[in-house]
């Protein structure tokens, strides 16, 4: 990890303008053609949710600004990010993870399938301490092919972590899947330029 210049920085005053808001985070809602991911998926018999989970976080640490995390009057510039996943349980209740990305998607599988089945197997909402914010708050909503989404926030947290949910496949026009995929994220460190840039790049991954 290291440190941003941000005095030689050209989104400074935006930085400084966004920082002290009450709401400093704005969201956009789009759909990612899936046609391709998941016939890959189904014909290599792979999770189609960690399939697409591993390309969110590989476009997610392609891109630095996704990587950017205020700290009081710094911005830190973070190696690699994780990601922190809601888990269902059979009760219906979820609870918190912490999974590591790793670029290479068979490792990073074998995470996914170690870290659900540990929450699986525990009750309560944290269920392990992580003291760096170098994560993506994530979350599915396999039941709704949503068109917008709102996110529980205490304005008295300091949180700038990206916040990146999925929602059901919904057939489009000519039959193409589309996977509906909403990202919010604090506007001091990027702005719709970047958000428009990870739709642009997770698209293409989808596809290769």
């Amino acid at each position: 990890m290291k440190y941003l210049d941000v005095d030689n920085w050209n989104r400074a005053a935006h930085f400084e303008f966004y920082k002290s808001f009450d709401e400093p985070f704005f969201g956009a809602t789009a759909n990612i053609n899936c046609s391709v991911a998941y016939a890959k998926c189904k014909a290599e018999n792979l999770s189609f949710y960690n399939f697409y989970l591993h390309k969110i976080l590989t476009v997610v640490n392609q891109i630095e600004n996704f990587r950017y995390r205020i700290h009081g009057h710094k911005i830190a510039i973070h190696n690699h990010i994780n990601v922190s996943a809601t888990v269902m349980r059979d009760d219906k209740t979820f609870g918190f993870s912490l999974i590591v990305y790793d670029p290479d998607f068979k490792i990073f599988n074998e995470n996914v399938v170690a870290e659900t089945a540990r929450i699986q197997t525990t009750a309560g909402l944290f269920t392990r301490t992580f003291s760096e914010d170098n994560v993506i708050h994530f979350s599915a909503l396999p039941w709704i092919s949503f068109t917008s989404l709102s996110h529980a926030r205490s304005y008295q947290l300091a949180d700038s972590c990206p916040k990146i949910s999925v929602g059901k496949i919904a057939l489009s026009g000519n039959e193409q899947m589309a996977l509906p995929i909403s990202v919010h994220v604090h506007h001091g460190l990027m702005d719709g330029y970047h958000v428009g840039l990870f739709f642009e790049t997770l698209q293409l991954l989808m596809d290769s």
